[in-house]
C-alpha cells in the first residue's frame, strides 16, 4: 500500500462538526447540489479509517469564519493532534482584534499547519490586522491551508487577486492552495509560478464528483509535482464517494509512479519537515 500524506482532511469540536455536516446535508447555498457525506463515524473511527487507507500523516483542519472562534478552535484542534499520532497540530485564524496573540500562542504548542477559508469567512486577506500574522508565518515557515479559489461560489475576496497581491505584500509565505484554486486552476498555476513557496493541494480535484482542470494544463501540473508543490489533499471526511477514489483519480492521470509517489507523500514530507 502507497504512503500517504493527506494535507487536507477535518476534525474539529464535535458541535461543529455537526453544524457543517447539517450544512451539507441541506445542499446549502454554497453546495447546490446534493452532497452524501460518506463517513459520519466518531473521532476514533475516522482516524482508524484513514489509517486503514494508508494515511500516515494527516492535519485537523478547522476555520473560523467570525470574530471569537479561532482560540477555542486552537486549543481543540491542538489537543486533538496530541492524542492522535501522525496528526499535524493545526490552527486557524481571523481578522479580529487579539489575533497576534492566540496566533503566538498556537504557534508556541507547536502548530505546524494553519488554515483559513477566504470564502466561508468572506474576509480580506490583505486586512491590516491581519499582516503581522502573515509576517510571523512567513518568518517561521509554517504553511497555511488557504481556500482562495472562487468556487463553488465567489465573493469578493477569492480568486487569484486578493491572494497574489498578499504574496506580494508577504515574501516567503508558504501556502497550499485548496482545491487547485477551483475554478481559477491556471491563474493559481501562474501564482505558483511566480511565488517559490506556493503550493497546490488535489483536495477533491480531478473526482467523479468535482472535476478538474482543462487537460492543456496537466503538462503544468506535472513538472509542479514533480518540483514539490503539488500534495495530496482529501477534504476527509466530508466527502460524497470513498477515500481511494481521490487517489485512483490521481492514478488515472498518467502522470506517472514519480509524480504519483511525491504527490502522495515526499512533497508533504519535504514541506513539513522544513526543507521544502
Amino acid at each position: 500500500m502507497r504512503r500517504l500524506f493527506d494535507v487536507h482532511t477535518h476534525f474539529m469540536p464535535p458541535r461543529l462538526l455537526r453544524s457543517v455536516q447539517a450544512y451539507f446535508d441541506a445542499e446549502g447555498p454554497l453546495v447546490g447540489r446534493p452532497w452524501p457525506i460518506l463517513y459520519r463515524g466518531d473521532e476514533d473511527e475516522r482516524v482508524q479509517t484513514l489509517r486503514a487507507q494508508g494515511v500516515e500523516r494527516f492535519t485537523a483542519l478547522a476555520y473560523a469564519h467570525k470574530p471569537g472562534m479561532a482560540r477555542g478552535l486552537n486549543e481543540w484542534t491542538i489537543d486533538f493532534a496530541g492524542r492522535a499520532p501522525g496528526c499535524l497540530p493545526s490552527a486557524t485564524f481571523y481578522p479580529e482584534e487579539g489575533v497576534e496573540e492566540y496566533v503566538d500562542a498556537a504557534i508556541a504548542r507547536g502548530a505546524e499547519v494553519f488554515k483559513v477559508h477566504l470564502q466561508v469567512g468572506a474576509y480580506d486577506p490583505r486586512e491590516p490586522i491581519l499582516a503581522p500574522v502573515w509576517d510571523r508565518l512567513a518568518a517561521e515557515r509554517i504553511p497555511v491551508v488557504v481556500h482562495a479559489g472562487s468556487g463553488p461560489v465567489p465573493n469578493a475576496f477569492t480568486g487569484p487577486g486578493p491572494f497574489g497581491e498578499l504574496l506580494g505584500n508577504h515574501r516567503g509565505l508558504r501556502a497550499i492552495v485548496a482545491h487547485m484554486g477551483a475554478p481559477e486552476f491556471e491563474e493559481f498555476l501562474d501564482l505558483a509560478d511566480r511565488h517559490d513557496g506556493v503550493h497546490l493541494d488535489t483536495t477533491m480535484v480531478f473526482t467523479d464528483f468535482f472535476g478538474g482542470p482543462d487537460e492543456r494544463l496537466l503538462p503544468r501540473i506535472r513538472d509542479l509535482g514533480l518540483a514539490g508543490r503539488v500534495l495530496l489533499g482529501s477534504d476527509f471526511p466530508n466527502i460524497p464517494y470513498p477515500y481511494e477514489h481521490q487517489i485512483e483519480s490521481l492514478r488515472r492521470l498518467r502522470l506517472g509512479d514519480e509524480w504519483l509517489g511525491k504527490v502522495c507523500w515526499d512533497n508533504a514530507e519535504r514541506l513539513f519537515s522544513g526543507s521544502g
